[in-house]
């Protein structure tokens, strides 16, 4: 049995007389924290979200635990087996941490609309399940004394950590983050980098679209770069940062003391 979770190939995606992605691959291993990188424009979120199925690949084959997938809507992403966060923050503000994990989970659920609607004792069992599995991911990122708090009253460190735990509460087979350091301190980045350590060492597979050089080096297995919609460097971060065409269109010439103290 392949230990791949993730294997996208010539994937291709243009807007209008743009070329956003060319081509591009990867695959992501059982238990790997994968980095995505590259400079402002290099085609990175493109294929973060086509991966995710928030844009419609023009061409390209997907696989998830080597059964293809169609990126065609976040929504069927999610059934398949992906979870993402976003950017720029997206939580129910006005529900509560644990309100907020327990939507997270209504994708697996097993009750129909009319067992909801009726609130039958099979799908009152079930909401009592979601809220104890609710609880246990909040407690896992690091917040559970915060169940009961608005999502919108959350400091932004822990607003961040309850997207990851509505993320998990998918139960995926691979977890997406979309620049989950941006905006956070020092304090904040650690935690972050404990959390996603911990989520590896539990058996999940980690996609990480981030700025932060330093993070990615340190936290990664491998790392993809992309430029111009292309890949132009594979392969462990020690790798990566030597190689000539990186050092060129993104790390810049100082690149070895923005990353200095790199490695797991």
């Amino acid at each position: 049995m392949s230990d791949v979770i993730l294997k996208v190939e010539n994937a291709c995606k243009r807007f209008g007389g743009l070329q956003a992605l060319n081509d591009v691959g990867l695959e992501i291993k059982a238990g790997e924290v994968y980095g995505l990188i590259g400079p402002n424009g290099a085609g990175k979120t493109t294929f973060f979200n086509v991966i995710t199925g928030l844009y419609e690949p023009d061409s390209g084959s997907f696989a998830l635990s080597s059964k293809a997938y169609r990126p065609s809507s976040p929504h069927r992403v999610a059934q398949a087996g992906i979870a993402r966060t976003f950017q720029n923050i997206r939580l129910f503000a006005e529900m509560t941490a644990l309100e907020n994990v327990m939507v997270g989970q209504h994708c697996r659920t097993k009750s129909s609309i009319w067992g909801a609607m009726l609130r039958t004792r099979g799908f009152k069992r079930e909401e009592r399940q979601i809220a104890i599995r609710a609880h246990e991911l909040l407690d896992y990122v690091g917040i559970g004394e915060l169940a009961d708090a608005r999502a919108k009253t959350l400091s932004y460190g822990d607003q961040r950590r309850l997207e990851i735990a509505r993320a998990l509460a998918t139960n995926p087979k691979l977890l997406a983050l979309d620049e989950p350091a941006a905006g956070m301190n020092a304090t904040e980045k650690v935690i972050l980098r404990e959390l996603i350590d911990r989520i590896r060492k539990d058996g999940k597979s980690v996609l990480l679209i981030e700025h932060d050089v330093k993070l990615v080096m340190g936290l990664c297995d491998r790392v993809t770069v992309l430029d111009y919609g292309k890949v132009i460097a594979e392969g462990t971060p020690a790798m990566v940062q030597r190689d000539p065409k990186v050092i060129e269109a993104y790390l810049g010439a100082n690149h070895e003391a923005t990353v200095s103290g790199g490695g797991k």
